[in-house]
């Protein structure tokens, strides 16, 4: 379906109107535009076939949720034996064992040695067998160490095949499906697209005249073009590069949208109290076009 030529001019129209009915307040606004804070790719970091896709496009999406799921058998049977072995506590026992009557032995032959009732070599040999002992048991504590560690990464690499979502946000794209190969590496094909809509992300583009003026976590304020309303934002990011074929330069505002109400992808106007008693003319300044 093909929109109506007019259709932008009645938006801006309608942004127009409300400026108007704001007054002096409003009388020297600046377009701008409405984005994600951050578009991610959800890939894999391991090359497996896809279990699960547990969410749709459109759909809202929280910190932590998960998203896809591996196929991971082989992963779960190799960290349940790794946790036996971490757990096994047979070797370790039987070691402390040997080690007690090991030292007990040496110590009664030391005893015995010193009232000539066994040979030197007697009590040698039974100091011989403590350390031997000693060291089984070292051994045996450094391998159940060793187990534990072993399977602290096997659930590493568990882990590693479900994928969890960064942030809140919701859902742009959906690209494989279950069945399908998820393949590890950055050129490869993404699984899903997130976008973060809370905060929202308000790119303006300001005169050289409004330099200097604005300051981080100045205010401002909002109106989405064609939703109408106001809503508060703050600067984020002032830019110390100009452009010099223009003579502008860049501001980024954060705009908060808990309630996921706004859209993003939208034109928008913007109003700073900092910037209000510039010459009207220096509102002229037009975003370019979301590339």
């Amino acid at each position: 379906m093909k929109s109506h030529p007019s259709t932008g001019h009645r938006a801006r129209a309608l942004v127009a109107v409300v400026l108007s009915g704001a007054g002096a307040a409003w009388a020297n606004p600046y377009e701008c535009l409405i984005e994600p804070n951050q578009i991610v790719d959800i890939r894999s970091s391991t090359e497996g076939v896809i279990e699960k896709v547990l969410v749709q496009r459109g759909d809202r999406v929280r910190t932590g949720q998960v998203l896809v799921q591996l196929e991971s058998a082989a992963e779960i049977s190799a960290a349940e034996l790794a946790r036996a072995r971490s757990e096994a506590l047979g070797r370790v026992a039987s070691a402390e064992n040997r080690h007690d009557y090991a030292g007990k032995k040496f110590e009664r032959n030391k005893e015995l040695h010193t009232q000539n009732f066994v040979s030197a070599q007697a009590r040698d040999e039974a100091d011989a067998e403590r350390r031997i002992a000693e060291a089984d048991l070292r051994d045996a504590r450094e391998n159940r160490e060793i187990a534990a560690f072993e399977y602290r990464h096997a659930v590493d690499l568990l882990n590693r095949r479900t994928l969890r979502s960064p942030f809140n946000g919701v859902v742009m794209d959906r690209m494989l499906n279950p069945g399908d190969l998820a393949e590890a590496g950055t050129g490869r094909k993404a699984i899903l697209k997130l976008a973060q809509i809370e905060p929202l992300r308000v790119e303006v583009v300001l005169p050289l005249a409004a330099y200097g003026r604005l300051k981080s976590k100045a205010p401002a304020e909002v109106i989405p073009e064609g939703l109408g309303g106001r809503y508060a934002a703050t600067v984020a990011v002032i830019d110390s590069v100009f452009d010099t074929a223009s003579g502008t330069f860049g501001v980024r505002l954060e705009l908060p949208n808990a309630a996921g109400k706004l859209p993003a992808g939208i034109r928008c106007q913007v109003d700073f109290p900092a910037l209000r008693d510039l010459p009207s003319k220096a509102a002229a300044v037009k975003v370019p076009p979301h590339k």
